[in-house]
């Protein structure tokens, strides 16, 4: 008498997807619009600081909010594209939302503590907006002076935004609002 075992599944066999409800849909449409609109309004309420050779974007400290909902990478991106479009330089709406849409990506998956995660934004922008600012020439500086001075503003944002979190990483209601996806007992 044989024993069947059952097969293994594939590691590339997704488990099914949960069916939203409308109220759920509903709550995360309005979560992200909310989460994008405070990344627009920090952005160009602080301009002088948002644009630049040395940038320093505090609405960056949203990025991490990925880290427990990668659903929030959508509304953020498209805080980020509004912002741009203050800047009114068409390289910005592209490079620069992409170089947000990237790093909220990798934040969201591709980060298993929220340090690596607040590695990100640092690395990405520092490379696609150092060499944006250098190769149209919005500045002389050489293209290595132009990702740290970049690299360096995102450094001050996300350790602000590492600061932050871990600083709320007890308070309750915060958490009963974020209704996080994920990383709900997250390590430094």
């Amino acid at each position: 008498m044989t024993i069947q075992r059952p097969e293994p599944k594939s590691p590339l066999e997704s488990k099914p997807k949960k069916k939203l409800t409308s109220s759920e849909l509903t709550r995360i449409i309005a979560d992200n619009a909310i989460v994008g609109a405070l990344y627009f309004v920090l952005t160009v309420a602080l301009q002088p600081l948002s644009f630049g050779v040395i940038q320093c974007r505090i609405s960056e400290i949203l990025t991490l909010l990925c880290f427990w909902r990668p659903d929030f990478i959508i509304g953020l991106t498209v805080g980020c594209f509004l912002a741009n479009v203050s800047s009114w330089t068409p390289w910005d709406l592209l490079f620069g939302t992409l170089a947000t849409l990237l790093a909220n990506c990798l934040i969201a998956y591709f980060s298993h503590r929220l340090l690596v995660a607040a590695l990100w934004p640092v690395l990405i922008n520092g490379v696609v907006i150092g060499s944006e600012l250098k190769f149209l020439e919005i500045n002389a500086l050489p293209l290595y002076l132009n990702m740290i001075y970049v690299a360096a503003g995102e450094t001050i944002a996300m350790a602000a935004g590492y600061a932050l979190y871990l600083l709320l990483k007890r308070n309750k209601a915060f958490w009963a609002a974020l209704k996080p996806a994920r990383h709900s007992d997250f390590k430094w």
